[in-house]
């Protein structure tokens, strides 16, 4: 006979293993009641004791317990760096000096735990405690302690036993790392019956397809309130469960094995960086809780150094999904998918703003890596995830340039190719995501301070028009005519301006009195009929507003431009800006012309424009 077991469940639902192995086990008398208010089941050897209670265990003598890792167990990061390191050892009396990176062991080694605090701390489904009788461990208790992690620590902390439950393979590794014939080995097995049923529930319901219906996620939390299951350890049961499904697990141990190569070189850089952010990206795709990354993070990137990692957070997007796409040959599925090509266009729209070349860098670095890898017999979904992008940022590049264009270039001639091509690529970026093509190139342009009153117009004019278009109550023809209409208002305004303010200057000291304006507007009317500039009449609401530009810009070079100077008020001058509705461009010129004129020092002015510090 190799050991004998006592097999029972107490009343607040622990299931219990008390096994004794060794020689002579069957001959041992190792258990007795104990009987009192609430009983409690003993089982002891010289020196040594456990004690099975109503609501917890107690224990002296040496020994300690031992489970598998949880995420939510807190793992030390020596542990947590040893990839082949799986479960948790802790022994009676031992602490860990953080100082000097030793363990300290007492002879204090008595104590007690509630259940609770086993289950929470430990495993939530199945803990280990245990103590030895042996010649090879003897003396004070602090060294039998320390004996004890010598001999047994590295195999505990190792056993693919212990995760499975084998208790039978448990006890022959403990004795083969014992090495003494006439040693004994006391092993006591907790399972909470509770945990241990919504786990296998739980796991039943997601092995089958990776995710959860309502209908039976609502029965798991029924279950978890009949039993008075938290929380906490609801989400860590099912956290456990979800990171032991093959695919996952290879997600998150190729996330755990980087960030254990960072940690053993005390840094991380740009492309180490960029893997994890991608691998973090599939696992939601994955339906991988962030908790599973959240406590590698905390563990393994805490106060570590990042190397380089000095650029913009969209820049840093960028990079993970184009490095990412080469993870495919550690048989991790990284497929493009929407939610990339939205963040890459994102992107490509920020480095455009910021000019940031940084990005185009990268496009090429991946491209060239892109090419290497079908060279050398890659899948060539590879190539095809690459090309899907491509096509997209040609989409972007040809959509912005037209819409720039439109903006803040004057005399641009609309045709309906253009709208054809407009509309063809709003439809593809608005199949992305409803309005995605609204975000990427018009939002930000109408919402742009140098953005002219004419350039607002026409993005304004495009964007209705593009919208009816697509609702068939426009033609593209009709869009067409509109922005031409607005692009010929907008080159005679410019040509009145310009013609105005040349006869004020030389011929008109005042223009205040209808009779002045008149006047005035027939001269114009008739000069630039002359120069073939118009066919017709001038508008009144152009001439009008071109008078009203022009006393604006009496204003603010006489009167406000000098107290700005004088006072650094940077605020008037931004005030004036938004509420006098002249193009910012136009202001800046007339500043220039201003400074040149009275021979001021030009580093003022720039320092005026982006404010002083």
């Amino acid at each position: 006979m190799k050991d004998i077991r006592l097999h029972g469940v107490t009343e607040s639902c622990i299931e219990y293993y008390a096994m004794v192995a060794g020689t002579d086990a069957h001959q041992r008398y190792f258990f007795n009641i104990v009987q009192g208010e609430g009983d409690e089941l003993r089982f002891f050897s010289p020196g040594n004791e456990f004690i099975l209670g109503r609501d917890g265990v107690s224990y002296q003598g040496n020994g300690g317990s031992f489970c598998e890792y949880m995420f939510g167990v807190d793992q030390p990061i020596a542990d947590l760096a040893k990839g082949d390191v799986i479960n948790r050892l802790v022994v009676y009396g031992g602490r860990y000096d953080q100082e000097n990176a030793t363990l300290r062991f007492s002879d204090l080694t008595a104590g007690s735990q509630s259940y609770e605090k086993i289950f929470f701390e430990g495993n939530a489904v199945c803990n280990y405690f245990f103590f030895v009788q042996t010649e090879r461990i003897g003396g004070l208790l602090h060294k039998q302690q320390e004996e004890i992690v010598k001999l047994l620590g590295k195999g505990i902390k190792r056993s693919l036993a212990v995760g499975d439950g084998i208790d039978n393979a448990i006890i022959a590794e403990i004795f083969a790392l014992l090495d003494d014939t006439r040693g004994q080995l006391f092993l006591f097995k907790l399972i909470n019956q509770r945990h241990q049923e919504y786990r296998q529930a739980f796991e039943s319901l997601y092995l089958i397809n990776k995710k959860i219906s309502d209908e039976d996620f609502a029965s798991l939390a029924s279950l978890a309130a009949r039993y008075g299951i938290d929380r906490y350890q609801q989400e860590r049961i099912r956290i456990d469960v979800m990171y032991k499904h093959p695919d996952n697990k290879r997600i998150v141990d190729e996330y755990k094995n980087i960030l254990i190569a960072c940690n053993r070189k005390g840094e991380i850089n740009k492309l180490e960086n960029a893997r994890l952010t991608r691998l973090k990206t599939l696992s939601v795709r994955n339906k991988i809780p962030g908790a599973l990354f959240y406590t590698l993070d905390e563990m393994l990137k805490k106060d570590k150094k990042l190397v380089d990692l000095e650029e913009s957070d969209y820049i840093s997007e960028t990079r993970q999904i184009l490095e990412g796409i080469f993870l495919s040959e550690r048989q991790i599925e990284n497929s493009i998918n929407r939610e990339d090509l939205l963040k890459l266009l994102g992107a490509k729209k920020l480095a455009a703003e910021n000019r940031d070349h940084t990005f185009e860098e990268i496009l090429l670095d991946a491209s060239k890596a892109c090419d290497e890898k079908i060279r050398d017999g890659a899948d060539m979904s590879i190539l095809e995830g690459f090309s899907s992008i491509i096509t997209y940022f040609d989409r972007y590049d040809s959509t912005s340039s037209i819409i720039n264009q439109l903006a803040f270039m004057e005399n641009v001639r609309t045709s309906e190719e253009m709208l054809r091509s407009l509309l063809g690529n709003k439809r593809e970026f608005d199949a992305l995501k409803p309005g995605f093509f609204e975000e990427l190139f018009t939002r930000g342009i109408l919402e742009n301070k140098y953005l002219g009153n004419y350039g607002r117009k026409k993005v304004a004019s495009l964007v209705r028009g593009l919208r009816l278009i697509e609702e068939q109550r426009l033609a593209t023809t009709a869009l067409v005519e509109q922005l031409r209409a607005i692009d010929e208002e907008e080159r005679i305004s410019l040509t009145l301006l310009e013609h105005v303010r040349e006869r004020i200057r030389n011929f008109y000291s005042k223009y205040a009195t209808k009779a002045d304006q008149e006047s005035l507007k027939r001269e114009v009317t008739e000069e630039l009929r002359h120069k073939k500039l118009i066919d017709g009449e001038i508008p009144d609401h152009l001439f009008h507003e071109t008078i009203l530009t022009i006393k604006k810009e009496a204003i603010y070079i006489h009167n406000l431009l000098p107290n700005i100077i004088a006072n650094r008020d940077i605020a008037l001058r931004e005030d004036f800006l938004e509420n006098s509705g002249l193009d910012r461009f136009y202001v800046e010129e007339l500043e220039r012309e201003f400074y040149e004129l009275n021979d001021l020092d030009m580093e003022e002015l720039y320092q005026i424009r982006k404010g002083f510090n």
